[in-house]
């Protein structure tokens, strides 16, 4: 009896093996004998659509640029290759990323940016269903230089090598620019992702604030002795007007 019983447990995970790699890839792997392909169709088709226009729904930039057929072969290959992580389809954008960042072969029909511009919309999912909430009883700020600010837990510091929130059908760099882009991505209180577009000093401002308590006075001295600036309290005067900005677009809390 056991025997039977041990029998009866591997052919079914055998035919639950082979029905999940038929899925993956009918092209390859055939569809269990013992299943009438007329369901078995149904099955295909709903897993691939599935996944197909979750996908496009999540990067639809990438898709707008992307040939249909080169798509198809892109997303059937993330099916048939990849091994998720989580079972929930909110989560399908993060898996496709990590199948790009790990897994995509090298092939001369992907857009050279594709990697970053997928990064850059996985992100503004990522932020929208963040769980955190933005901190309440939030402090009214009367001086932006000697006030010390809080960097808001929605907000995340972006870098790449291509102006990838211009990317679209009518722009389509081939070579990345001298300088690099970016860009920081937050959630204000009213729980709208928004993106800014922003630049060194910025970034480094962000950097210094998240790192240490201090005032804005004394982050932007910092920022000035690294650039070795002839002129410090012009960089304060200047970055006054940047910390306000990040306040004003609740970056800064």
């Amino acid at each position: 009896m056991r025997l039977e019983l041990d029998v009866s447990a591997k052919s079914f995970q055998q035919s639950q093996l082979e029905f999940a790699a038929h899925l993956r890839d009918p092209s390859v792997y055939p569809a269990p004998i013992d299943i009438e392909d007329r369901r078995m169709n149904i099955y295909r088709d709903l897993i691939y659509n599935n996944i197909e226009s979750f996908l496009s729904t999540g990067f639809p930039i990438l898709r707008s640029i992307t040939d249909d057929s080169h798509w198809h072969q892109m997303v059937r290959d993330f099916v048939s290759r990849h091994r998720s992580h989580t079972p929930y389809f909110l989560e399908i954008s993060q898996e496709f990323l990590r199948y790009l960042q790990e897994e995509r072969e090298t092939n001369t029909a992907d857009h050279p940016f594709m990697l970053e511009l997928a990064h850059y919309e996985w992100v503004e999912l990522a932020m929208d269903v963040l769980p955190e909430d933005f901190p309440e009883n939030q402090r009214v700020v009367d001086d932006v230089l000697d006030s010390v600010p809080i960097v808001s837990p929605l907000a995340w510091k972006l870098s790449y090598q291509y102006p990838v929130h211009r990317i679209g059908e009518q722009f389509q760099p081939e070579h990345p620019p001298a300088q690099p882009t970016f860009l920081v991505v937050y959630r204000n209180r009213h729980q709208e992702v928004k993106f800014l577009e922003a630049n060194a000093v910025t970034i480094q401002l962000l950097q210094l604030l998240e790192g240490e308590a201090m005032t804005g006075r004394e982050a932007l001295k910092q920022i000035a002795n690294q650039l070795q600036h002839d002129n410090p309290e012009s960089v304060i005067s200047n970055g006054a007007g940047i910390l306000s900005q990040l306040y004003s677009l609740d970056i800064l809390i």
